[in-house]
Formats: C-alpha cells, structure tokens, sequence
C-alpha cells in the first residue's frame, strides 16, 4: 500500500512537472511563431499545432523511450524517432496548413529543411526535459540502493563483533573456571554489563560519545581483570564529551587487540595506555598502545578478522573523516585514529 502510495506521488510530481513545462514552452512558441508586430496576440491555429508536437513528444517521451532506448535498442528508438517526427511534419503540411492557411501557406511544402526547423526545437525540448526528468529519478534510486546496501553491509559488519567478542572472552573464562579463580564471578559480572550494551544500548547508528566512553572503561576493565598484576593499565579521558556523537563499538577491536597482543608471549611488565581526547577542531583523538615480546615472530597489523572489520566500518562510515595509523616495532604496538565525529 505505501509502495503503491509512492509511485502515485511520483506520478503525479511528473504530471504536474510536464504541465508546467507544456506552458512554459507553449508560451515561447507563441510569442516566435506570431507577427512581430503582434508578439501577444493569441491564434487558435497556435494550439492545434503545439497539440501536434505533444502527440510527438508523448509518443517518444513514455513509449519509445522506455522501450528502446532505456533498453539500449539505439537502432528501433531511432528509427521511430524520425517516422514520428515525420508523421509530425506531414499532419502538419497536410493538414493544419491547409486547413488554416489554404491560401497561403498550405498552397506548397516549404521544404524538409524548413519543416525541421519549425518541429524540431519544440519536440526536443520537450523529450530533452523528460529525459532529464527520468535521470534524476534514477539517480535518486541508484543513492537510495547505495544507501541501503551500505546499511545492510555496516550490519553485517556490526553483528561480526558480537561473536568476536565473546569467542575471545568465553575461552578466558574458561581457563579461569578451570583454575577455580576467585575473579570468575567478576569477570562474568563485567562481561555481562559489556553485553548489554553491545546487545541493547548501541542500535542506533550512532550514539552519545559519553556512553561509548564508559562502555570502552567497562570493556578495559574487563581486560585487566585477566592479566591480574602482570602490568599497568591506564585509561585517560576528559569527563565532559558532551555534544559529540560515534558510530558504536568503533574502538573495541584496538583494545582489545592491545590485551591479546601485550599477552603474546609475555608473563609480566604489560603496560598497555588508552587515551581519548578532542582537539581544538572537534576531533576525536583516540591513542592505544603497548608492549608485548613475540616468540619468534612479528604480530602482523592489519591481518585479525576484527582489524579488517573496523577499517571497513571506518571507510564506509567516515569515508573522508577518519585517519587510521597503525606503527608497530619489535617492543610496541601503537595505534593512533583521528576522527570527525557528529554533533548533536
């Protein structure tokens, strides 16, 4: 029914355009086709021969159009093209001229060349603007496709985190279950608040930056809690984001990166700091970075599913807004992301 709606909206913008258009054109073959000593006088016979190019126009603008040449049948659109304007042409000569003008100029033919010059300018006009028309309907609709494929491919990405997330987390809880550890329940306890707003808060898509900060405490913490009192952990952020919007579950994926990378091979002295801040142009800065020792071999950047799932989030929500930099060494990981974020 709302479909149905829409095309009879759209149908009736189109009519509405094309009697706007007939007018204006109808007036301009008037004021060049009479006396130029009676520039405003109004003829009859004006009528009928402007009804002789809408026939035309009708005739190319919503059937041959449509189905040859939007269907690339060049050749048949062509083709009919020139008999319609023809047809055009002789109704014309034939007819209206000898019928209002038989003693004039409906005694002879003044020539093809003529006959075009007259027909011609009314009739493309009139089909240029109705195919100009059917672009811009397109055009609307390839965005509108764009759009929704882009929607549909950031929902995609976004329900790969979820899984993620908890593959890494559920084998950690496991080996603490198996240990008996008493910060099991704590870790269960952090675990489930950081679900619950992955799950129930974060469904727009886009959300207030204070929320995601507390969420990226709660995550960290959940985090630390595993390595114990193997290292420093630190988390700096202003208090006050106030006014700013992100796209949710954006920064995840570097902290946790920034755990499981400080854990490769490493049993103690972890130092992992996170820092969020907003510049003077109103982006977001955000810095993680830390040490790890690899046994035997470099921790590639850029390979870890969820790597590649936030550069495309980041490309397909801020295109022109984002600056990823990622340096590694043989002793540290650093992440750097700048950000244009929205306001409220």
């Amino acid at each position: 029914m709302e479909r149905h709606l829409q095309k009879q909206n759209i149908a009736y913008k189109e009519f509405f355009f094309q009697l706007v258009l007939h007018a204006l054109v109808f007036s301009f073959y008037v004021i060049d086709s009479s006396h130029p000593s009676k520039v405003n006088t109004f003829h009859w016979y004006d009528v009928v021969y402007f009804l002789n190019y809408t026939m035309a126009n009708l005739i190319i603008s919503y059937v041959l159009l449509p189905r040859f040449f939007y269907k690339k049948n060049y050749v048949a659109f062509f083709g009919l093209t020139f008999l319609t304007i023809a047809l055009v042409i002789v109704l014309e000569e034939l007819g209206i001229e000898k019928w209002f003008f038989p003693d004039s100029r409906g005694t002879g033919f003044p020539g093809v060349i003529f006959s075009l010059a007259q027909v011609l300018p009314v009739i493309v006009i009139l089909s240029g603007f109705k195919f100009a028309w059917d672009a811009l309907r397109n055009q609307r609709k390839v965005e509108e496709l764009k759009a929704i494929i882009k929607e549909g491919e950031l929902t995609f990405l976004k329900s790969q985190i979820n899984p993620h997330f908890l593959f890494n987390n559920l084998n950690n809880l496991y080996s603490y279950a198996v240990v008996k550890s008493s910060k099991t329940p704590e870790i269960i306890l952090e675990l489930s608040s950081v679900l619950r707003y992955m799950l129930y808060e974060c469904k727009e898509a886009s959300v207030p930056l204070s929320k995601e900060i507390e969420h990226l405490r709660n995550f960290t913490r959940l985090y630390e809690m595993q390595i114990e009192e193997r290292g420093e952990v630190t988390f700096e952020a202003p208090t006050d984001f106030s006014g700013f919007r992100i796209a949710p579950l954006i920064l995840n994926v570097f902290i946790e990166n920034a755990f499981k990378h400080s854990q490769t091979g490493q049993s103690e002295k972890i130092k992992i700091a996170i820092k969020l801040s907003i510049n003077e142009d109103g982006n977001l800065i955000f810095i993680c970075q830390n040490n790890y020792k690899h046994p035997g071999q470099v921790v590639r950047s850029g390979k870890g599913i969820g790597l590649i799932n936030v550069k495309k989030r980041l490309k397909l929500l801020y295109p022109d807004g984002h600056v990823l930099d990622i340096q590694q060494s043989d002793i540290e990981y650093k992440v750097t992301l700048k950000m244009a974020l929205n306001r409220n």
